[in-house]
């Protein structure tokens, strides 16, 4: 699924292709994907320009000339892919669900595979109502160390857990929580709450790492995802423990595992992550 780097990966490809133009019409063959009447969203979008492209958590904020948002989720497949013309031949999306026609000849194409992604217009109140009940930016320099450990301190969860609550942080998912953790040293199953202040600051420290890094490399392809041009990620290549069970770990040598708990797999190497806190008695 894609996740906090995808997304920003996705809104910086199509800031220059899409700010600025007015949405002429729309085309809906898979109105499953919205999250509201078909026509309603094509009043509310019709005629509106574009006038900023934003991220909020996993989603990407299409902001309207009239302070409406388009707010797309793009779920376990979707892709935003914008057109100078309308696609054909080999450029033609497979799966498209939305599309929006640009002034001037230009579409958006929202394309989802698996179509467990979501699309709907939002006023500002509406956005700014569901905004609040997201966690916070994990990059936002606000975000402290220490807002992190008051909020581990407060759960039972195990911490890999705790990172995928879209209410307690916004955008992390499973591949760079589990990075992070291990860049931290922390085994994914420790109770939240258990995880002293100096493993809380090293998590915040990876997650901010490892997330920057992400973006940088235009975030992860393992199979679907692709950016605003069609190309992959390239940060796939440089994971450490997600997806490479069986491996040895490329610091200690261990065997890297996988455990599921929480209806998602955990990666994790027994070497550098120790079920305990070194610190801890046995």
């Amino acid at each position: 699924m894609p996740e906090l780097p995808e997304a920003e990966t996705i809104v910086r490809g199509l800031r220059p292709a899409i700010i600025g133009r007015v949405v002429e019409q729309t085309r809906v063959p898979k109105p499953d994907i919205l999250r509201e009447p078909r026509g309603r969203f094509a009043r509310k979008v019709r005629g509106r320009r574009i006038v900023g492209v934003d991220r909020r958590g996993k989603n990407v904020l299409l902001r309207l000339d009239d302070g409406s948002v388009v707010a797309v989720n793009l779920g376990m497949t979707g892709r935003l892919l914008p057109f100078d013309s309308a696609p054909r031949g080999a450029d033609r999306p497979g799966h498209p669900a939305v599309h929006l026609l640009l002034e001037g000849g230009g579409v958006l194409v929202f394309d989802d595979t698996r179509r467990f992604g979501t699309v709907e217009c939002l006023s500002a109140a509406e956005w700014s109502a569901r905004s609040a009940r997201m966690g916070p930016e994990p990059l936002d320099e606000r975000y402290t160390a220490h807002a992190l450990r008051e909020g581990l301190s407060r759960s039972r969860a195990p911490v890999r857990s705790w990172l995928l609550d879209q209410r307690r942080i916004a955008g992390v998912g499973n591949i760079y929580a589990n990075e992070a953790l291990f860049l931290s040293g922390v085994h994914p199953r420790r109770r939240a709450r258990d995880l002293t202040g100096a493993e809380a600051t090293r998590v915040h420290r990876s997650i901010r790492r490892v997330l920057r890094a992400a973006i940088h490399a235009g975030g992860t392809t393992i199979r679907d995802y692709r950016d605003a041009s069609g190309a992959e990620g390239r940060y796939a290549r440089r994971l450490l423990v997600y997806a490479r069970d069986g491996e040895a770990c490329s610091r200690c040598g261990a065997v890297i595992e996988r455990v599921v708990f929480g209806n998602r797999s955990a990666f994790f190497c027994p070497g550098c992550q120790p079920a305990k806190s070194r610190g801890a008695s046995s």
